[in-house]
């Protein structure tokens, strides 16, 4: 048995922190400061976090292999099989021309340009944040506001800066599902707490995004649209992450916000020409006008209502009792690890859920969408390959970073680190959301932030005597606001509207907003951690 050390380096707390630092400061400085490509940081980071489990912490190399080869399991399933299904099932839309038929029929929603920037960005983007996550709604969501007309540079932020609220929840859940796994605390503890921050986001975002596209004008005219989208938004999230499922929170959160739009007169309202052509500065796509039959419009809907029923009937108990059996437990080879204390880790076990994960359940979604959509077996096949050949550095870069966590976490140094960082004392509850803002900031994920400082906050919240659920969700909550900031999307926003080596302008536009909202989720989380707030925790 490998038993955790907390000062292994000179007997000194201070000094075995720094140590335990360097593989975290490694893949921070090669991603912010040399701008390494993400996979190649994490390889990198990866390699050092080995060399210092072993010289600085003595953990033999076999258990420290076999921690790093837990996190690729974790990384690869479920966490990219949800990714590679769901973008697989976005494919397959794109090939037989339906998404373009759902572009037109969002533009057909309404002719306001600051409503389709609402449904569009906010609304839809948190379903494809739901369903995919990494980047896939920045990109798709700012090439169907240029196809409307909007303003490159003006399309890029305002999908930016949607792509908040319903991060912690994207991917099926993945970020919460990791920040579980990690930290050891239960899923639905995690998703409960992160429900209760993450929607006081959803409030504030509708009216910035009207802000961004029409300024005073915007929100003096369309407030009550904005405010109904994100109450609607808001009440779902929090319902369904606090009484339902984390999977399900994006999804429900999305449809309800759409819906609260489509259901307000004022949202489906003309908009004046002055509006129009003031916001719409670009040119709008040219089959915009084009008129698509009934069924195929419902087709180009399908995906995405087989993804909500499936997911919504596995979460009946007697349908939930059954995919759980085919879940396998075991005990993971070559790993014996105890906590300081003497304690066998909760890793020394391995879960692996089979069928009743998020990844399954949409690849079961997309082998129903392909008869549906008339995609021929043979070309479903070659699209799911290139969907996998597509994600090949995301892969790597999940797959090394979560090794990275795990070989962190299991070594001691997570641990040593938290117990470091819990000299703060009450001031944690404020900068933890900053350390998960940083973290996303340079990763670009939410999952990868939880992954590499979720024990981290739990530990030092043990320390402080704060409440470890709290700490730990306000990373993922904090984290949400760095996402717009982070190279990898601003690149990805970038690309997809032509702004190709324009990211410094497009960061200059969003930055105010990140950090003006992270201060805001830092005084949420601080009054939490008090009497103030603190009757809004489970």
């Amino acid at each position: 048995m490998f038993v955790q050390q907390l000062e292994p380096v000179a007997d000194s707390l201070a000094l075995s922190a720094l140590v335990a630092a360097l593989p975290l400061a490694t893949v921070l400085i090669l991603l912010g400061g040399v701008r390494m490509r993400a996979h190649l940081a994490g390889l990198i980071g990866l390699a050092v976090a080995v060399l210092v489990a072993c010289a600085a912490f003595a953990m033999p190399l076999g258990q420290t292999v076999s921690a790093g080869a837990q996190g690729v399991l974790f990384g690869l399933f479920p966490i990219m099989w949800i990714v590679v299904n769901a973008l697989w099932v976005y494919r397959m839309t794109v090939r037989t021309q339906h998404f373009d038929i759902l572009r037109r029929s969002f533009g057909r929603l309404s002719d306001d340009p600051r409503i389709q920037a609402l449904v569009i960005a906010f609304c839809f983007g948190a379903l494809l944040e739901a369903l995919a996550g990494f980047g896939a709604p920045v990109a798709i969501c700012s090439v169907m506001l240029v196809a409307l007309g909007f303003d490159p540079v003006k399309a890029a932020v305002v999908s930016l800066v949607a792509n908040t609220a319903p991060v912690a929840f994207g991917a099926m859940g993945t970020p919460v599902v990791t920040l579980a796994q990690v930290t050891g605390l239960p899923l639905d503890t995690v998703a409960s707490v992160v429900g209760r921050q993450t929607p006081l986001l959803a409030l504030v975002v509708p009216l910035v995004l009207i802000g961004l596209v029409d300024g005073r004008r915007g929100l003096r005219e369309t407030w009550a649209p904005a405010l109904a989208c994100g109450v609607a938004f808001a009440v779902a999230q929090f319902a369904a992450a606090n009484f339902l499922s984390a999977q399900l929170a994006d999804i429900a959160a999305a449809l309800a916000g759409a819906a609260a739009l489509v259901a307000l007169p004022s949202a489906r309202r003309p908009a004046a020409e002055p509006v129009r052509a003031a916001v719409l500065t670009g040119v709008p796509s040219e089959d915009l006008g084009q008129d698509d039959p009934r069924p195929e419009v419902v087709r180009a809907y399908a995906p995405y209502a087989l993804i909500v029923v499936i997911f919504s009937v596995a979460q009946i108990p007697p349908v939930k009792e059954l995919l759980a059996k085919a879940t396998q437990v075991f005990d993971w080879p070559f790993l014996d690890v105890a906590n300081p204390g003497g304690e066998r880790v909760g890793a020394n076990v391995f879960t692996l859920p089979l069928v009743g994960t998020g990844g399954t359940l949409v690849l079961l979604a997309g082998l129903i969408t392909a008869v549906v959509l008339g995609v021929r077996a043979a070309d479903a096949a070659r699209e799911w390959a290139a969907t996998v050949h597509e994600l090949r550095y995301a892969i790597l870069t999940v797959t090394s970073v979560l090794a990275l966590a795990y070989v962190m976490n299991l070594s001691g140094q997570a641990a040593t680190i938290g117990h470091f960082v819990a000299a703060a004392g009450a001031g944690l509850a404020f900068l933890s959301p900053i350390l998960g803002w940083f973290g996303v900031a340079v990763s670009g994920s939410d999952t990868s932030a939880n992954a590499l400082f979720g024990a981290l906050q739990v530990t030092a919240a043990h320390q402080s005597g704060l409440a470890p659920e709290l700490l730990a969700a306000a990373n993922s909550s904090g984290g949400v606001l760095g996402k717009m900031i982070s190279p990898q999307n601003l690149t990805i926003a970038c690309a997809a509207v032509g702004l190709a080596g324009k990211e410094g302008d497009v960061l200059r536009k969003v930055l105010p907003w990140s950090l003006g909202l992270l201060l805001v989720m830092c005084l949420i989380v601080v009054g939490q951690s008090t009497a103030v707030l603190g009757w809004m925790l489970p």
